[in-house]
């Protein structure tokens, strides 16, 4: 049997821009998760871990579980057999969203015996002469393909990074992640995404986290006339979360008491002053059943000073 190539993307769209442009080979399995929100277990594959992430999908984003077998559980299989693949790509960006996505993928395979395989990968993010960072789907036909060609071989210790991070990520005590934020490897924005999943965590002054102060910021110092145009920048400019559409409405909604909408333009309520100069706590206000993977969001504060987390 001949071996192929197995390409491991982050998205519809970027499997069918790869297809398109017709510069690799092989076959493709797609990641339609989003781990960086909800409930997770170490081993996804497991039933328990499909239960509990299609009730939280189902509860919080109105996917059924029927959707989550045919979209996210049926990919699954494509690596049940890995002895028919020369070699694995991994296709993921930059930001949160991507890199929580990607351990877990990593996780899986060295469950699947892949230590002698060839697994490479391919990350957006920082391109030469520019100031934003690109999305693997943003970048040129020529971009794209100049990604490939010059994809990362990631090493056995990145791999067993990868999936320590993703044990980490799913147990209760996201502290431990502290520790790995200055550990070396190929995976160039791991860092700084990891600090970006702290960040995520209720200001121990005001019960906001950093992008909901951010967005709070942003309704202050631009002129924005509504929540759908807040929406545009909280999309634009959300940093290393990579957020899609969906989760920015769940993070605005928790927001409307911040905000007053006159006839032409959306201010801060006096909430929202208070909030954004850090002279009141709103934590109690806030506080809702929500997990970071193996942990409740409410359960710790961030200590920005520090940049340490404190378990209540």
């Amino acid at each position: 049997m001949k071996k192929t190539t197995l390409h491991i993307t982050n998205g519809d769209s970027l499997t069918q821009r790869i297809q398109e442009l017709n510069f690799v080979s092989g076959e493709f399995m797609v990641w339609r998760e989003m781990l960086c929100e909800g409930p997770t277990e170490i081993k996804i594959e497991e039933e328990s871990s499909i239960k509990k992430r299609a009730t939280f999908l189902e509860k919080y984003y109105r996917i059924s579980p029927s959707d989550y077998q045919e979209k996210f559980v049926s990919q699954l299989k494509k690596i049940e057999n890995l002895t028919k693949y020369k070699e694995i790509v991994l296709w993921f960006e930059y930001d949160l969203f991507c890199h929580i996505n990607m351990i877990a993928a990593i996780s899986l395979l060295i469950r699947k015996k892949i230590k002698h395989k060839p697994i490479y990968i391919v990350c957006s993010g920082r391109i030469e002469h520019e100031k934003k960072l690109f999305g693997l789907c943003d970048l040129s036909d020529n971009q794209l393909k100049n990604h490939f060609l010059n994809k990362i071989k990631l090493s056995y210790d990145d791999l067993e990074f990868a999936a320590h991070i993703w044990t980490l990520y799913c147990e209760s005590k996201p502290e431990k992640i502290i520790g790995q934020i200055k550990q070396n490897s190929s995976f160039e924005y791991m860092s700084i995404c990891l600090r970006a999943h702290l960040q995520r965590f209720p200001n121990m002054l005001t019960g906001l986290n950093v992008l909901e102060h951010n967005i709070l910021e942003m309704v202050d110092r631009y002129q924005i006339k509504n929540i759908k145009h807040l929406m545009g920048y909280a999309l634009e400019y959300q940093g290393y979360y990579g957020y899609g559409d969906m989760q920015m409405k769940r993070v605005l909604a928790r927001l409307f008491q911040f905000l007053a909408q006159t006839k032409d333009q959306l201010l801060l309520s006096e909430r929202g002053k208070l909030a954004l100069e850090h002279k009141k706590n709103f934590y109690n206000t806030q506080i809702l059943n929500w997990h970071y993977g193996g942990v409740k969001k409410y359960d710790y504060l961030y200590n920005d000073e520090t940049h340490s987390l404190l378990k209540l």
